[in-house]
């Protein structure tokens, strides 16, 4: 994996967590227990720091970054899919966010929301819990009222992290 300092802060990996080697991840970034990082993310905390709580995934080709001085939270059991964009914003605990979604400054996604594929949640907007957000830009519905399907996503990619950390091997 591509870890990197930035002058004096490096990252903090929880020994538990899984970075996929085609990963980066610079700077003032936390990574929690049984957490995931998949190919081609990037976690770049050069203003205002990023967290990831304990087994939440960070799918493949995401990007999170954070905005001066306000950091990116990202809580625990949260799944994050392939190809969001998370800026100086927070994910609470047990919510998920679609594929190709971005979540802006000072957003806020509660715990057990949703934010579907390819929406586009602006500065400040808050997804309260039970609430999905979607479109361009976000319009709240009723009905995600799925925080077993998410809470099972995260354990899923849990799973996946454990395997891929015992099992992964580059054959070329």
């Amino acid at each position: 994996m591509a870890v990197y300092a930035l002058g004096d802060v490096e990252p903090r990996i929880h020994p538990d967590a899984f970075v996929h080697p085609d990963a980066v991840v610079i700077g003032d970034v936390e990574i929690g227990a049984e957490s995931s990082v998949w190919p081609g993310a990037v976690l770049r905390g050069d203003n205002g720091g990023i967290r990831i709580g304990a087994r939440s995934s960070i799918q493949d080709g995401s990007v999170i970054h954070c905005i001066p001085p306000v950091p990116t939270f990202v809580g625990d059991e949260c799944v994050i899919g392939h190809i969001v964009h998370l800026e100086g914003c927070t994910i609470e605990d047990g919510a998920l966010v679609g594929n190709g979604a971005v979540v802006l400054h000072f957003a806020t996604v509660r715990t057990g929301a949703l934010v579907g594929s390819n929406a586009v949640v602006p500065d400040r907007m808050e997804v309260p819990s039970g609430m999905m957000a979607l479109g361009v830009p976000a319009k709240l519905r009723e009905g995600s009222g799925k925080l077993d399907h998410i809470r099972s996503s995260a354990a899923d990619y849990v799973a996946k992290g454990r395997r891929y950390k015992a099992e992964l091997r580059r054959i070329s």
